[in-house]
């Protein structure tokens, strides 16, 4: 995965601030030619740094109002386990974990009687032995990458004479 420089991070806050921003809307704010803008854009997007436009939904929109993080205690040796979690639309995302439980799984439901179908889902996922569920009352701090991407756009140095808008490199190490 591409290294996010000071550049790139201007150039995302700036789409953060303004979504509906033409290339060259960005350029001119940003002061930096509209074909770098374009170049940073297109690279970061085929090299998977920008995710799908998708993954910016409030899914209470689509009517998934809760929220629940599920613990899921898994047979090592079962290798549909992934596509089986994939299989049910409402496991929005999972990770491997250290500690008691294997996978981390967060998924949305409309109520608790939804969650509790989602559940079962889950259990009759192959090699899903047990799971443990704790349900969000409410999200304190959102998914911020503003704040890291502020911290990158902070480094942020004019290009030098002869090379306008090429900024610097990835970050360096303090």
């Amino acid at each position: 995965m591409t290294s996010i420089d000071a550049l790139d991070a201007r150039i995302i806050l700036a789409l953060d601030d303004d979504p509906d921003a033409t290339i060259l809307a960005l350029s001119r704010a940003l002061g930096i030619a509209r074909n770098t803008v374009h170049a940073r854009l297109r690279h970061l997007a085929e090299d998977g740094a920008l995710r799908p436009f998708s993954q910016r939904l409030d899914l209470r929109a689509l009517g998934y109002e809760l929220v629940a993080f599920m613990s899921l205690w898994v047979s090592q040796t079962d290798p549909g386990i992934l596509a089986g979690l994939l299989g049910v639309p409402e496991v929005i995302s999972a990770h491997y974990t250290t500690g008691d439980a294997d996978i981390l799984a967060q998924a949305v439901a409309r109520n608790t009687r939804d969650l509790h179908r989602i559940t079962k889902a889950i259990l009759a996922v192959d090699g899903v032995v047990r799971t443990s569920t704790a349900i969000s009352l409410d999200e304190v701090i959102p998914y911020r990458p503003r704040a890291l991407l502020r911290v990158a756009a902070d480094s942020w140095r004019p290009a030098a004479a002869g090379r306008p808008g090429s900024g610097t490199g990835p970050l360096p190490v303090q």
